[in-house]
């Protein structure tokens, strides 16, 4: 990662809901995170990041990320799909 514009923190127990623990993430997969589950969604069950690297979707994401610069952007758009078809419970 690259200090700067291309990476923030990411709460993993949403601030809103009383989180203090961050880690660092690529702004585009912060915002991904962001904008394929909810808040109470990352409070419930995407509170540690080997849960979050293990979610399918993410994979899949990071994959398609590899190799692309540190910098990469592109906008992102929220997902149709329901929660709990996301959930790792509903697996």
């Amino acid at each position: 990662m690259i200090e700067g514009g291309s990476v923030d923190r990411h709460h993993l127990v949403p601030k809103v809901r009383g989180g203090r623990e961050t880690v660092f993430l690529h702004r585009i997969c912060h915002r991904k995170l962001h904008c394929l589950w909810s808040e109470s969604e990352l409070e419930r069950l995407f509170y540690d990041v080997a849960t979050i690297r293990a979610d399918p979707e993410i994979r899949r994401f990071v994959a398609w990320l590899e190799g692309k610069p540190a910098t990469f952007w592109v906008p992102t758009r929220k997902t149709r799909r329901t929660a709990r078809s996301r959930s790792p419970r509903a697996r």
